[in-house]
């Protein structure tokens, strides 16, 4: 009997060891940011919520936690002026203590699950979005075009809702031009289909006019059309056919013909309004309609500049860079003197802000993601002076949590959404628009903070097999119910895997694809959740599944895609249309910039060509995590648990 008692002894004492250990380090779920509102769903013990109640108690919640002003502005990669640039610590530097991958046996079953992903299964995943992105084209082409999209569940087409001109929804994205067709054509490229590519491209070519009475939205005219006939016109025009040769016979710039007349048509938005940010609608026939509204959203007004400037740059004609630009500026005069926080509704002609909301989602998201873009197309330093200012002013005011995303104690790091005037939390949720977010730190070299919110928003995919319109943290439960096959967690988890090569993100690519697969495919395509919990349908596919959620998909598991190979000279737009990186871009036809008296153009002072997809040029995470969990296994526990799946 003796024994028994020395081997039971020894067993408690290694259990009070290992208790000892996860307490002194704070490895228990914080409780901080939920306890004052809602019962936290604990797999721990009695003990281990004791002591992670006593650690949260010392630390502020995320409603009211806010960081000092400047010090984002020290940890952020673009603070001196170097986006993509990556950073390493230094080999002298020790890092932070904090707990190990698997320091206790119960974060085993993260490593199990997420730290290998065989090759063959890679093929298959491949497999499987080349079928997805076919199932959804070949549905669209036989059963709904020339009309804009398809309703996969009866099988036909869609367009403008002429009975009844106030159904934005659908009037603002439809124009009766074949909307479906035309966004997928860059699509077609990078999956390297260029037989069908030169057909699609013949088609738009002989079919499509923009001298439709239709009234659109300019944003959604631009993201969506104009953007993909831009890079189609690219693609075509490459000397050096990266995906196949792409060109159609006797093509002669039509499909930059089509994207001229089509700016063109939307230029009347920037017209009678005394703050030049331009009418959120305009009438492809007629101009902005008497009817029109004189408010529109920040990401709306702000968001032209990278097509409106790759095409002024083409044709040389300064009109729609100097119109898009003048929106800019005339937006970020209007930024709070005390946060540096945009609102999300302005008045065109007052400045006044309607909507006082600042956050990462829907209204604002694009216009941060196209302040950066803008200067790694164009290299104008006032786009970038002016996306190192709203970056800091989003650390300061929108981020709540511990400051490091894999080390230290309390909640993980969320972006919430504030008031623009003083920073104060508005409201409860976030939308799944946001999910955009960590694919553009990544773009930035900011990856850790990016590999936690991106955790956040697939452990909501988990949940639900879905990312619902609007999630509400506080209640763990969606607030809007619906999913539109939008792709904005897959173009993050895209561009993660292709930061961090780790297959973790091939894992996430897999449980999206799979979910997509078995909750929203129905006859003839892939519809719309109108409610992530019942998984009932509502009857659309919007054009965005085919040239993003599709690509996107097809891309993370396709190592040997062009796009890779390339050294990465491409850059996505917010409708994932590819675009070349290129020096000519840099340039202004319509001045004198290779004038004898100032000699050619010094290149070496401008941001160099380093990928905005890849990860060949810098290590952007440190070498000893390269191939484990990107999130270490006790803090993606802890986000499950936030989101209610433990």
């Amino acid at each position: 009997m003796q024994w028994r008692s020395i081997v039971l002894g020894l067993l408690l004492l290694r259990l009070g060891l290992h208790l000892t250990l996860w307490l002194l380090f704070g490895f228990g779920p914080s409780l901080g940011f939920y306890q004052s509102f809602v019962p936290f769903r604990f797999s721990l013990s009695v003990l281990l919520q004791a002591g992670a109640e006593a650690q949260a108690a010392k630390k502020p919640s995320w409603f009211d936690q806010t960081w000092g002003r400047g010090q984002a502005a020290v940890s952020h990669p673009l603070a001196r002026g170097d986006p993509m640039v990556c950073k390493r610590r230094p080999p002298s530097e020790p890092r932070p203590a904090g707990p190990g991958y698997n320091f206790l046996d119960s974060f085993g079953e993260y490593s199990r699950k997420y730290s290998a992903f065989p090759e063959p299964q890679r093929r298959r995943m491949k497999e499987a979005a080349l079928r997805m992105f076919y199932f959804g084209y070949e549905n669209y082409m036989e059963h709904a075009f020339p009309q804009d999209e398809l309703n996969p569940i009866d099988c036909q087409g869609r367009g403008p809702d002429r009975d009844d001109p106030s159904n934005i929804n659908i009037n603002d994205v439809l124009g009766n031009y074949s909307l479906t067709l035309i966004d997928a054509l860059d699509t077609l490229a990078v999956l390297g289909n260029a037989s069908e590519f030169k057909r699609a491209v013949k088609l738009v070519i002989t079919t499509v006019s923009f001298n439709k009475d239709s009234t659109v939205q300019v944003f959604e005219a631009t993201i969506r059309i104009l953007g993909s006939l831009l890079s189609a016109h690219m693609i075509i025009m490459d000397p050096a056919q990266p995906f196949g040769n792409m060109a159609p016979e006797d093509y002669d710039d039509e499909l930059l013909h089509l994207a001229h007349d089509l700016a063109v048509r939307l230029l009347p938005a920037f017209e009678n309004t005394k703050t030049g940010i331009p009418h959120p609608r305009v009438n492809l026939k007629k101009g902005v309609p008497s009817s029109c509204l004189n408010e529109t959203c920040t990401a709306g007004a702000g968001s032209l500049l990278v097509e409106f400037g790759i095409l002024s740059r083409l044709i040389g004609d300064s009109t729609f860079e100097w119109v898009a630009r003048h929106a800019v500026r005339a937006l970020w005069k209007l930024r709070s003197d005390e946060t540096g926080l945009l609102g999300n509704v302005v008045n065109i002609q007052t400045g006044q802000w309607v909507g006082k909301q600042s956050g990462l989602g829907a209204g604002l998201d694009s216009f941060y993601e196209y302040l950066l873009k803008s200067y790694i197309l164009f290299g104008e330093s006032e786009d970038l002076e002016m996306f190192n200012a709203a970056y800091e002013s989003i650390q300061n005011h929108l981020r709540r949590g511990r400051e490091a995303c894999n080390e230290g104690e309390g909640d993980p790091p969320l972006y919430v959404n504030v008031n623009m005037l003083n920073g104060q939390l508005m409201n409860t949720w976030i939308d799944s628009l946001q999910a955009f977010f960590p694919g553009l730190q990544v773009l930035t070299g900011d990856v850790e903070d990016a590999i936690c919110l991106h955790a956040f928003y697939y452990a909501i995919w988990k949940r639900y097999g879905a990312l619902p319109e609007r999630y509400n943290w506080q209640l763990q439960a969606p607030d809007v119910m619906f999913y539109p096959l939008r792709p904005e967690l897959v173009e993050s988890t895209y561009l993660l895997y292709q930061a961090t090569k780790n297959p973790f993100y091939l894992h996430v690519g897999m449980d999206i694809l799979q979910s997509l697969e078995k909750y929203t495919k129905v006859r003839c395509g892939y519809a719309t959740l109108h409610h992530v919990i019942d998984k009932s349908k509502e009857d659309r596919m919007e054009s965005f599944f085919l040239s993003e959620t599709c690509k996107y998909l097809y891309l993370l598991f396709d190592e040997d895609n062009p796009l890779h190979r390339s050294g990465s000279k491409y850059l996505f737009t917010t409708e994932g249309h590819i675009l070349p990186i290129d020096k000519l871009f840099r340039e202004k036809p319509w001045e004198d910039i290779l004038s004898k008296e100032e000699g050619p153009i010094d290149y070496s002072s401008v941001l160099d060509h380093r990928p905005a997809n890849s990860s060949i040029n810098c290590s952007r995470v440190p070498s000893e995590r390269r191939y484990a969990l990107p999130l270490k296994g006790v803090y993606m526990q802890q986000i499950d648990q936030m989101v209610g799946l433990l």
